[in-house]
This record gives C-alpha cells, structure tokens and sequence, in this order.
C-alpha cells in the first residue's frame, strides 16, 4: 500500500462506505456522498487549507481526479456543518480498528480552542453565549472560545472528546464525557493525566464508578506515588501540539456552534486517518503526517 495523499483518501472511502456511511436512501442520490465529503474534510485539514474558499479552489486543480463532483464554498460548508454528527462516528470507527484500542492506557488532557482575539468580535459573533473566557496556564495567557477535552489511544488515536465552556472545570467536564462514553472505557484499564486533574472527587469517579486507575504526576503537597511522570506525559502534549502545529486546530475559522463543531471535529478524523493508515503502511511514527501534507 502506497503512502501518499491520494492512496490515504482511497482507501479512507472505501472504509467510510463499507463500515460507517448508513444506507443510501430513497430518492435522487446526492452528487457528493458523505463519505466523499468526509474525504474532502480530511484532505483539506492535512493539506493545510483553513479556508474553505482557497480549499476548493485548491481541491478541483488538485483532487479532481478523484471526485467526480466537487461543490462550491457555500454548499461545502453547508454539508460540512450537517455532518458533525458523522463525523465522530469515523473517528470512533477508526479506533477501533487499531492494536492500541484494545490496550490498557488512555490519555486524557484539555486545551483552549480559541475563537476570537478581541472583546467587540466576542461581544458581537454568533458564539455569545456559548463560549466563555477561560485562562491558559501552559502559556500564561487569556482567551475566549471553548476547552477541547480529549480522550486518546497511546500513540495519539482520539478515543472521543468533547467541547466546553472554559468557565467549567476540566475534571467535571471530563466526568461527564467519560460518563456519556462509559462504553469506550474497559475496567482495569490505566487513565494518564496532569495535576489539573489532581482530586478526590474526580480520582473516586474513576476508581468506583469506572473501575479503571488514575495515574497523574504527584502535587508538591502530596506524599510520593507516582512521581513527575514527565515522559509519559509527553505523549498527550505531543498530540496536542500535532492538532494545534500540523492540523491548524487554532485556525478552524468557525463562526457559528455548529461550525467550531465540526471544523473541531474535522480535525479529529484527520489525525486518525493518517494514524490508521501508518499502521496499515507499517510506517514507524504512526502520528506522521509528512507523506499527506503535500
């Protein structure tokens, strides 16, 4: 199997129609399906394309040759904000397909998502009232927008996430995301976090009620279990910096919640594709994107 772009969207189509697309239904087919849309999401994120008019400009002198329609910016950007329910449907799909799905470690971590850099543009878009200010200690800054909380595979595959006011705390919110997808959580499996999810509360959840184990780096004022852990944890920063560097999360352009929902969600399959294909490739960083980006 090849590893390029257009070996990753053909066998990406192949695998939305035969395992996660439900059956066509009556009447006029549509002239681009949805799994020749979710390939469309996907190629525009690893190509680097945050705009979706430069992207489709891009797309019919690039990807012509492998759709036999493409739509204009307004209905592409129309398919793709009905699509956010779809969406996680692949990533999930996706997920379950890897050799990490069925290890015993998940990461979990959170990270602002960013929608507006000034109090006019916050006071007047269509995101009032949805997001929230919210402060972030990795770089010592403020922002307006959302939280990205994120459940992930050991190599980076996303497990599931959700978004989130900033004003909520990080462990409530992923109390509740791991609460609605309990099912995507086996017991005695190890859950890898930071000290923002240093509590009792939140460590009784996961021990009781999930019957798996935290693992966290240890508080100054608490005595010795598991240390700093710093290299571990270097693997949930990494994927971060990947949606954030390489997939342009900061960029996503979206305007309305409907939009940062799915240019958001667009990102998640995108990650999962390139990784599901190394696997399949037999590639040695499975979170490479190098031989997609071009």
């Amino acid at each position: 199997m090849k590893t390029d772009l257009d070996a990753l969207l053909t066998a990406l189509y192949v695998f939305i129609d035969d395992h996660v697309v439900p059956c066509r239904r009556i009447g006029r087919p549509p002239k681009l399906t949805d799994a020749e849309l979710l390939c469309l999401a996907v190629a525009q994120v690893l190509l680097g394309f945050p705009s979706a008019r430069h992207w489709m400009r891009f797309a019919h002198a690039r990807l012509g040759h492998l759709f036999p329609y493409l739509p204009q910016q307004s209905a592409y950007n129309k398919r793709l904000n009905t699509a956010g329910p779809l969406i996680p449907q692949v990533t999930e799909a996706l997920a379950r397909q890897m050799p990490t799905w069925h290890d015993n470690l998940r990461l979990i971590d959170s990270t602002p998502l960013p929608c507006a850099a000034s109090r006019e543009t916050a006071k007047r878009s269509g995101l009032a009232g949805h997001a929230g200010y919210g402060y972030c200690r990795s770089h010592s800054r403020y922002f307006w927008g959302f939280r990205l909380h994120l459940v992930t595979a050991a190599e980076g595959m996303p497990v599931t996430w959700c978004l989130a006011n900033p004003k909520l705390g990080e462990r409530e919110v992923m109390t509740a995301l791991l609460e609605r997808d309990r099912r995507l959580i086996r017991t005695e499996q190890v859950i890898l976090a930071d000290k923002g999810f240093a509590g009792r509360e939140f460590e009784a959840f996961v021990t009781d009620r999930l019957g798996t184990h935290l693992v966290r780096p240890d508080r100054k004022d608490e005595p010795f279990r598991f240390g700093t852990i710093a290299r571990v944890r270097q693997w949930i920063e990494a994927v971060i910096d990947t949606l954030k560097g390489q997939l342009s999360l900061e960029q996503h352009g979206g305007r309305t919640p409907a939009g940062v929902l799915a240019r958001t969600a667009q990102r998640l399959p995108a990650l999962a594709t390139a990784i599901w294909h190394n696997w399949h490739t037999g590639a040695t960083a499975k979170r490479s994107l190098i031989a997609y980006d071009h």
